[in-house]
């Protein structure tokens, strides 16, 4: 029986540099990697997917359990734990629904302008997600338009195929940690509740930057024990969801 703690990234950085973890993404991570060590858990293996954001916060969590003379193994990197890519669907889907739907062309360009007078500096806009954000994710789910990038199906199964190797090669019994983002810890949290449609990003949509969500795999099992557990950020302002 394993214990696998799936890890959000912590708060990333703004929307024109969103694959690289904020200072107080650094923060968050460190407080975790702080709580694991208080609490003793110590992990057998080590994952993260390969996008910055994700390996930066699993380098934070490992260096701070280290700095505690708590032990932690190396991350090996697997990419298929990496989140679906928005800016790729933004390139090639939002040109189209610019063109059929003013109201998602408004959003966006009041978005795109937000995000231009603000030059990277940490504003709202870069901390919310957006209607036209929704809109777009929710066309490219439907795939009611032509995308020559990863289409739901195949993002939902990818993530889902990494149960293989937690489920054949790792040892039957220790914990092991995931380093990943939110919408792989929806997808896996709906494995576990036997939901597997597009619900599932209601779930990751409240994943709190730089929590754990706890699954209990043993044989072809999989359980929900805990979800978007942030034990370890115990004041409000460390509490973000972007």
């Amino acid at each position: 029986m394993s214990d696998i703690y799936l890890v959000r990234h912590g708060q990333a950085g703004t929307r024109d540099a969103y694959d690289t973890l904020s200072e107080l993404g650094r923060q968050q991570s460190r407080l975790l990697g702080e709580y694991f060590a208080a609490q003793g858990i110590r992990f057998s293996h080590a994952y993260s997917g390969a996008m910055h954001r994700q390996r930066e916060t699993a380098a934070e969590v490992r260096a701070a359990c280290i700095r505690l003379q708590h032990g932690f193994p190396n991350i090996e990197i697997e990419e298929r734990w990496n989140e679906f890519n928005l800016d790729h669907i933004y390139r090639e889907l939002a040109p189209v629904l610019c063109a059929e739907d003013a109201e998602f062309r408004a959003q966006y360009e009041s978005m795109r302008e937000e995000v231009r007078a603000t030059r990277g500096q940490d504003s709202g806009v870069h901390r919310r997600w957006l209607p036209c954000d929704t809109t777009l994710v929710n066309t490219w789910i439907s795939g009611r338009h032509p995308y020559s990038g990863e289409s739901w199906s195949s993002f939902c199964a990818r993530v889902g195929s990494c149960r293989e190797r937690m489920n054949g090669s790792e040892p039957a019994a220790g914990n092991i940690v995931v380093f990943t983002s939110a919408a792989p810890i929806g997808i896996w949290a709906g494995m576990a509740l036997d939901i597997a449609d597009s619900r599932v990003l209601r779930l990751a949509g409240v994943l709190h930057n730089a929590s754990y969500t706890i699954m209990r795999l043993r044989g072809t099992e999989l359980r929900l024990f805990s979800f978007n557990a942030v034990p370890h950020l115990n004041a409000p302002e460390l509490r973000t969801h972007r």
